[in-house]
């Protein structure tokens, strides 16, 4: 019913930037906190940026002043820029968001795919 597609990974140089899209498509009444994870080989996923309905955001501290997240509502889409890229940002990266869709009387937690990061030194 509703699906995250992700955009915009890739590989880039260390120092470098990459800008991540997601869009939630499908029957979307409205959509709680949207956010991004990533998970790097052998390690856990892990909370990399998330942005409430009213626009507030929190941070994983390594990426504190190199990421910016932000959604634009009208289009049910999240962006992650990530600016300064370091290879230890290498990963994964998933999309997450809460959403309110037909059928269901409580926000439904739905997961993109995921897109690869490589960040090469």
């Amino acid at each position: 019913q509703v699906q995250l597609v992700e955009s915009g990974g890739g590989l880039v140089q260390a120092g470098g930037s990459l800008r991540l899209s997601c869009v939630a498509s499908g029957i979307v009444f409205s959509i709680n906190t949207m956010g991004w994870y990533r998970q790097a080989p052998g390690k856990q996923r892990e909370l990399v940026a998330n942005v409430s309905s009213g626009g507030s955001t929190n941070y994983l501290d390594s990426t504190k002043g190199r990421f910016t997240i932000s959604r634009d509502n009208a289009k049910n889409t999240v962006y992650l820029q990530m600016n300064s890229l370091k290879p230890e940002d290498t990963a994964v990266y998933y999309c997450n968001a809460k959403v309110m869709t037909i059928g269901y009387y409580t926000y439904l937690e739905v997961w993109g795919q995921g897109t690869l990061v490589t960040v090469s030194s």
